[in-house]
Parts: structure tokens; C-alpha cells; sequence
């Protein structure tokens, strides 16, 4: 006898609710129909269904996402960067709380003391004929950041070694909750056969039908719920085997049907989240500009309470941060977070003169100013441009009128090329190539848990 054991899910959603409703009819219209013929099936969630950039998730501190996983009736779900690095340590700790699936990450932990009761490395489960199935999740080690929060995560590889050889003797089937990425996906298909799937996630890739490495299947379904994922995998009883494994992807956008009760519990969220933001942070008598190729004084304060809160020598931040103006009136956290909803952190590298003076060329190039950025924690549409304070910036024209940095002085001294200096800036120019100095930087102190909007808030109570 063959059986057919079926396995749905989602990855990386960011709280981009705008498919939700779509998704959960979409499968509640599977689970019918595994349901009808008798078939297994689980619902999995391969982290960072959380993102701070929703005020749904805002408001409650991503309690509200873990009650949409519970009305859509999850089985299982790991955590993804977003969960773990932009909560603080007790809002995290009590995430899952009452959580009605299990949390699985067989690589994260606290270091202060006893784990969450919800916390487990890996689950299994039994399908209706008695297969026996082992899921195993596992995120992103950013221990620069989980460390600073109370948290540790584990090597990938040390874990998989600790929990591959009790799963193996346990299970039938291995399946791997994966928010690592894709190389990593691709070195453990080669490294652990035992696996028989891994559903990946973190870089946001997209598998639409699996892609195989040895014998392991390899399933991604992209971001912002635009994909869903679909594992069928068929076991035979008489030679108690895998006979095929199977994975596609379904694009949700082209999908017409909502779930209802989905919906309105999405409208009935953002009302209260609106509610729960809307406490008042000031009262403004004069409006505030956002422009994101001027140095307005809205950014300009918020670089000087940046160089203040860090201590730095000098701080930058990018006018693309802020996405919209403040008119007369009453401010609430709820506009704060709407204007600035970056998960982003302070953070302050070391760099030597020469280096800064090419980060400061660097970022006041056009290209520069007009990159359309997405992802390392910005929500925004371009860099715009780069606003300093503790630094002056004198402008000379080439023969083209193009202007260029001639010379930056620090505190009123000019630029000394061998000086090591303390520079803030946001956390995101220490990912990717976007600043190759300040990525490159030996030194980086992240400033944790609080976010470039906390200090927007400390901006306008006390400097305008």
C-alpha cells in the first residue's frame, strides 16, 4: 500500500497580511479536501511570519500574528530573524505563550536561564496509517544582535549533530523547518542525507516546483505570502520507504477567493492596533518636511539625538528613513511608526579617516541617493540622501558642474586620514556592500533593543 502524507506552507510572510485571507482559504480548501479522501496533512510556518513594519504586529508586539497562525490552525512553525532580533528579550520569552502550534528551533536558546516552556528542537508526529514523521527547525545564528537581547543561537551544523541521529532512529521521514538561507540549505542537503526535505527560507527564494541535491528536496516559496508551498510525499508500507517526493508552489495573488471570517478578523486587528497607537508622543505648532534628497530639520535633529544616544564622534543616517512629513498637530506613536517603520538599530563602527571620507563620498553619490533598497531592515523605497552630524562636508565642481567632496572636517578639525573615529550610523549599512567600509568595519556596536523610531520619539519630545 502507498500513502500520500501532504504538507502546507508558508515562509517569510514579513506581515504582509494583504494575501492572508487568500492564503488561509487556499488551504482551508486543501485541508477539505485531505480531509475527504482520508490523507495526512500539517501546516507549517517557516519564521518570520513577524515584522515589525505592520502596525498590527506593532501594537501587540507580534502577540496578534501568533493568534492569525492560531485561527488558521497551524501545526507547526519555527523562528525567523524578525522574530528573534527586533522584540525585546520579555516580549519574545512570551511570544508563543498561547500559541496553539508548536515552536520548533533546535538552535536557539536564552543565556539567562531557563528556556521558554514553548521552545523545542524538533516535533514528530504519526500519519493516519502510522508513518512516522520528524520535523526539525532552524534560524540564522545573528549573535551579534541575539546576544546583546539574552539570547544565543547555535551553529546549524553543531545542532543537526546533537538531534540528526535521535530523529533518524525515531522517524520514517526527516523534514527541516529552515529560516538559514539558501547556501546553508544547499550544504546540509549535502552534509546530512537523513533528510529527506528541507523547506527554506531567509533569503527569500523561490523553488516553484523543488529543486533536488543528492537525494533531499529542497522547497522555498519566496516572501510576503505572494507563494505558498505544497510537499506531497508518497511512503510505501510493504517496503516501509520513500517512494516519491514532490513540492510545488501556488501564486496566491491570482487567487479571487478570500476567507471571510479572515478578513474581517484582519479589519478587526487594524482597528485595534490603530487604537493602541494612537497615544500622543507631541503636539506640533509648526509642520515638519520629509524630503528625501534635502537635509530637512526633522532628519537633521534625529542624526544629532544619534550621535548624542551613541557617544559617537559623528553620526549619518540616510533621509530615506523617514517616509513622510508631520503636519500641525497632535503626533502619536502610531505616526511615528508610520513614518519611520524600519527595523532598524543604532549602531556605531570604527573607521579610520580614510575610510570615512570615502563612506561620505560614497554616500553622496546620485546612485547612491536614488538605490532603490529592499531588505536589511528597510521598509522605505530609496536611500536618499545622507544627512551628518559632527561632520561639515566642503563641495568643489569638476568640469562637468558635478560637485564632489573636497574636504570633511570632524568637530571643526579637519579630517586626520590615520584617526581611528567612532561613526553612528543605522545597523543596515553594516550588511551587504551598500557601505563596503562600514560592513568591513572590525568594530560594530549594535545598540539593542531600541530601534531608530525609539529615538525619533526622543527627537520630537526633545528637540523640536
Amino acid at each position: 500500500m502507498e500513502e500520500k502524507i501532504f504538507f502546507y506552507y508558508t515562509s517569510d510572510i514579513h506581515s504582509h497580511f494583504e494575501s492572508w485571507s487568500k492564503i488561509v482559504g487556499y488551504f482551508n480548501d486543501k485541508k477539505k479536501q485531505r480531509t475527504k479522501a482520508n490523507q495526512s496533512y500539517w501546516l507549517l510556518d517557516n519564521g518570520d511570519y513577524i515584522d515589525r513594519f505592520h502596525p498590527i504586529a506593532e501594537a501587540t508586539m507580534g502577540k496578534t500574528n501568533v493568534e492569525l497562525l492560531n485561527k488558521a490552525e497551524y501545526h507547526v512553525a519555527t523562528i525567523g530573524n524578525n522574530e528573534g532580533i527586533t522584540l525585546k528579550y520579555d516580549d519574545l520569552y512570551h511570544l508563543y505563550d498561547r500559541a496553539d502550534f508548536e515552536l520548533i528551533c533546535a538552535n536557539f536558546e536564552t543565556i539567562k536561564g531557563t528556556n521558554p516552556s514553548w521552545l523545542k528542537p524538533f516535533t514528530t508526529m504519526e500519519s493516519i496509517n502510522g508513518v512516522k514523521i520528524g520535523i526539525i527547525g532552524l534560524t540564522a545564528p545573528f549573535n551579534a544582535f541575539y546576544n546583546l537581547l539574552g539570547w544565543h543561537v547555535d551553529s546549524p551544523f553543531d545542532a543537526l549533530d546533537r538531534y540528526i541521529k535521535e530523529l533518524e532512529a525515531e522517524t520514517d521521514v526527516i523534514l527541516l523547518l529552515s529560516h538559514l538561507g539558501i547556501n546553508e540549505d544547499e550544504a546540509i542537503a549535502r552534509r546530512y542525507p537523513q533528510i529527506d526535505v528541507i523547506i527554506g527560507g531567509h533569503t527569500h527564494h523561490l523553488f516553484r516546483d523543488g529543486e533536488y541535491i543528492d537525494n533531499t528536496l529542497l522547497t522555498a516559496a519566496g516572501k510576503h505570502g505572494k507563494y505558498v508551498g505544497e510537499i506531497i510525499l508518497t511512503w510505501d508500507h510493504q517496503n516501509k520507504r520513500l517512494v516519491k517526493k514532490e513540492a510545488y508552489t501556488t501564486n496566491i495573488e491570482y487567487l479571487n477567493k478570500r476567507d471571510s471570517i479572515t478578513q474581517q478578523q484582519l479589519e478587526l486587528h487594524s482597528e485595534r492596533s490603530s487604537q493602541l497607537l494612537n497615544q500622543p508622543v507631541v503636539h506640533l505648532t509648526k509642520p515638519l518636511e520629509v524630503d528625501w534628497f534635502k537635509e530637512t530639520e526633522l532628519i537633521r535633529k534625529l542624526v544629532e539625538t544619534l550621535k548624542d544616544w551613541t557617544n559617537a564622534d559623528c553620526a549619518m543616517l540616510n533621509s530615506g528613513l523617514l517616509l513622510e512629513s508631520l503636519e500641525v498637530g497632535a503626533v502619536t506613536y502610531g505616526d511615528v511608526h508610520r513614518i519611520c517603520p524600519h527595523p532598524i538599530n543604532p549602531c556605531v563602527v570604527e573607521l579610520k579617516g580614510d575610510e570615512l571620507l570615502e563612506v561620505v563620498r560614497g554616500s553622496l553619490t546620485k546612485a547612491f541617493m536614488e538605490l532603490q533598497l529592499k531588505g536589511f531592515g528597510f521598509r522605505g523605497e530609496i536611500i536618499g540622501k545622507m544627512v551628518f552630524a559632527g561632520i561639515e562636508v566642503k563641495f568643489t565642481n569638476n568640469k562637468k558642474n558635478d560637485s564632489q567632496v573636497k574636504e570633511i572636517t570632524i568637530d571643526s578639525h579637519k579630517i586626520d586620514m590615520d584617526k581611528i573615529y567612532t561613526v553612528a550610523t543605522a545597523d543596515m549599512f553594516t550588511f551587504g556592500k551598500l557601505l563596503p567600509e562600514v560592513s568591513r568595519s572590525t568594530y560594530k556596536k549594535y545598540f539593542m533593543p531600541e530601534m531608530l523610531r525609539d529615538l525619533l520619539v526622543h527627537t520630537l519630545k526633545e528637540k523640536l
